[in-house]
């Protein structure tokens, strides 16, 4: 008897519906490029800084410190602890109703709501139990089965890193 596996899809980017470069980030990893559109409608204060930091290159070389294989893969801090942050100020929460689906992308944050700075997830499996806890601020719409290549653990053995990270708006 064969076995049959489903698979939760990523977002999908509807081919009538036009990305806005400027609300679009393009994320490099060692396998290949990943899009990301931002929602801005959802947290426009976080987008902001999410693309602030991208245009400085903040992001360029930053590893996946905490890769948890079937939960999300959390990259943004320049220390690689998992305890770092720019030095750009916190931003205050901007909760939603928008789901934690695969393909999401979240603010990590500690246990203050009003704590995120740069530090990010892509959830890699659906997460409804952080559903309205945490900022969802963009959802990938192609290049999830890169992201799945991460490297796992809390810190991975080896971790991956971000390649380069930008606003397609600004590609060259």
């Amino acid at each position: 008897m064969a076995a049959v596996f489903l698979f939760a899809a990523a977002p999908v980017q509807a081919a009538s519906e036009k990305l806005d470069p400027e609300n679009t980030i393009n994320l490099d990893l060692k396998d290949g490029r990943v899009v990301i559109k931002l929602r801005p409608d959802l947290a426009p204060k976080h987008v902001a800084q999410i693309k602030k930091l991208t245009r400085e290159g903040f992001y360029d070389g930053i590893v996946f410190h905490r890769v948890i294989d079937g939960f999300m893969a959390q990259t943004g801090d320049p220390t690689g602890t998992g305890m770092g942050g720019s030095k750009d100020p916190d931003i205050k929460a901007e909760f939603s109703k928008a789901h934690f689906a695969r393909g999401t992308l979240g603010m990590a944050r500690s246990q203050n709501p009003d704590s995120a700075n740069s530090q990010f997830f892509i959830m890699l499996a659906d997460g409804g139990f952080l559903d309205g806890q945490y900022t969802v601020w963009g959802e990938v719409v192609s290049g999830m089965d890169f992201v799945d290549k991460i490297a796992k653990g809390e810190p991975p053995a080896n971790p991956d890193k971000i390649v380069k990270m930008q606003i397609a708006a600004d590609a060259k």
